[in-house]
């Protein structure tokens, strides 16, 4: 399970989402739950920032490979 969303990693939906995958249907996963979510800081007005501040195609691919258990 790959969760990606556009928000601050503690205390967001995506936490709540894989603790109760966690808790519920942890036998059934056959790699641990990732999250992909924005960046523990401030959101910034410069382009480049914004970049590294958001969650990218690049990161969503990555994760999903090594999910999958596909080298890069």
């Amino acid at each position: 399970l790959v969760i990606v969303e556009e928000q601050w990693p503690f205390g967001s939906v995506s936490s709540e989402i894989s603790y109760f995958v966690q808790k519920d249907a942890f036998d059934y996963l056959d790699a641990p739950v990732r999250r992909i979510c924005s960046a523990d800081t401030n959101m910034h007005y410069a382009p480049n920032l914004v970049q590294a501040y958001l969650p990218s195609i690049a990161k969503t691919v990555n994760v999903v490979k090594e999910v999958m258990f596909i080298k890069k």
